[in-house]
């Protein structure tokens, strides 16, 4: 049994190094001159290899996590990587490092462990297209063409390119009657439409950000927010962007709210801006929002001249002022490309896919793992999971004759 898995990235290792554990013969083809680029990437270098407390509801297909969760799932990611060498370090809700805290330490076990079990690897080999001829697969290379029994598709999306990742695995699997789901950038910096972001560039703060269509939130989260000339960015508008750029691709209008104040109410900056009724309004913020978001904030609320007394300034224009500090909104207009998003959102259609061995319905022998498929998670290492699960999977499978 002959398995190609094409792209050495996460999902394409376990794949080789479960296809051969299982007893077959695989061999891997890689675009990059090295294996793992996107790995040595993630977790700012640290490598957030898993969650260990993922569970398939962390997906947008849960369903079809399920049965490949419940054969490879944290537990048994974790204890793989103990066997290779890697000591887990477990940190705020489940995110799990290399206790090296290094991505490279990933990167040089599973290298490690292809050469151990003697998987041979083509480099600089860009698969051009991809063939069925007599139940065998013919695989065209730029520098040649190989054949195999099975073939696994390991690609990965589109996000971070310069890793490799752009979008071949798609225009193979359309090649093959595969359907592919709309995808866009998800895990990444979104566009904002608002006339004051040159002022506020490089405000970081700690703020609750919320998505709201039609006037109702959609995901709520907390943390940094930073905002920037172009828009908004931070972790939790990372977690915001999936949701966010679905909802653009409808064409429906979306919006940002940014409450930055967290500990006072709406009387508590009533009884403030009275207790500073003399004050200037510019100063009756200061010591209680950031100074670069003071003037865009007044102008926000018509509110001029700056130095204006608190007492003399319109009640009209007070209220909103104070309702901006809770509930700040800027529209969404669109986000950063994949070449900063750590996710592709979409990919192949899981209803041609068995939920169980990751075989394609279409085509016997074809199997599909990780990022290529409509497959995706937030931030937290539930995309490396998912990595790591598919992969194995799809290489134990694939080694049954």
């Amino acid at each position: 049994m002959k398995i190609c898995v094409i792209g050495a990235g996460a999902s394409g290792l376990l794949a080789a190094i479960s296809a051969k554990e299982h007893g077959a013969d695989v061999f891997l083809l890689e675009r990059n001159s090295k294996i793992g680029r996107k790995i040595l990437a993630t977790g700012n270098g640290r490598c957030n290899y898993t969650n260990v407390d993922a569970t398939c509801d962390h997906y947008n297909h849960p369903q079809f996590i399920k049965p490949v969760f419940e054969q490879f799932g944290p537990d048994k990611t974790v204890k793989f990587f103990e066997r290779l060498g890697i000591e887990p370090k477990i940190e705020d809700e489940g995110k799990t490092y290399p206790l090296s805290e290094q991505a490279s330490s990933i990167v040089d076990v599973l290298a490690y462990e292809l050469e151990r079990l003697n998987i041979k690897v083509f480099y600089e080999s860009y698969v051009e297209s991809l063939d069925i001829k007599n139940h065998k697969y013919y695989i065209k290379t730029n520098n040649q063409t190989y054949v195999a029994d099975k073939v696994i598709i390991a690609t990965g999306g589109k996000a971070l390119p310069k890793s490799g990742s752009d979008g071949n695995g798609y225009i193979l699997a359309q090649s093959l009657n595969h359907d592919i789901t709309p995808i866009y950038p998800s895990l990444v910096k979104l566009k904002l439409d608002y006339p004051y972001l040159k002022q506020m560039d490089g405000v970081k703060i700690k703020a609750s950000a919320e998505l709201i269509h039609n006037n109702v939130s959609l995901h709520y989260e907390f943390g940094d927010v930073l905002f920037t000339k172009y828009g908004i960015s931070g972790p939790t508008i990372l977690q915001i962007s999936r949701k966010a750029n679905e909802l653009l691709f409808q064409k429906e209008e979306i919006y940002i709210k940014v409450s930055i104040i967290k500990n006072l109410e709406f009387k508590d900056l009533i009884e403030r801006f009275k207790n500073f009724n003399d004050r200037p309004i510019e100063m009756a913020l200061i010591g209680l929002v950031h100074k670069k978001l003071i003037h865009p904030l007044l102008k926000e609320a018509n509110i001029h001249p700056f130095h204006e007394q608190v007492k003399k300034v319109d009640h009209k224009k007070l209220m909103k002022l104070i309702h901006l500090l809770l509930d700040w909104r800027f529209l969404v207009v669109g986000s950063k490309d994949y070449d900063e998003a750590q996710v592709t959102a979409g990919g192949i259609k899981t209803d041609d896919i068995d939920p169980m061995t990751l075989e394609s319905k279409i085509h016997k022998g074809l199997y599909f793992t990780g990022e290529v498929l409509d497959i995706d998670a937030l931030c937290g290492g539930y995309n490396l999971q998912w990595a790591w699960s598919s992969g194995y999977i799809a290489g134990k499978y694939a080694s049954k004759t």
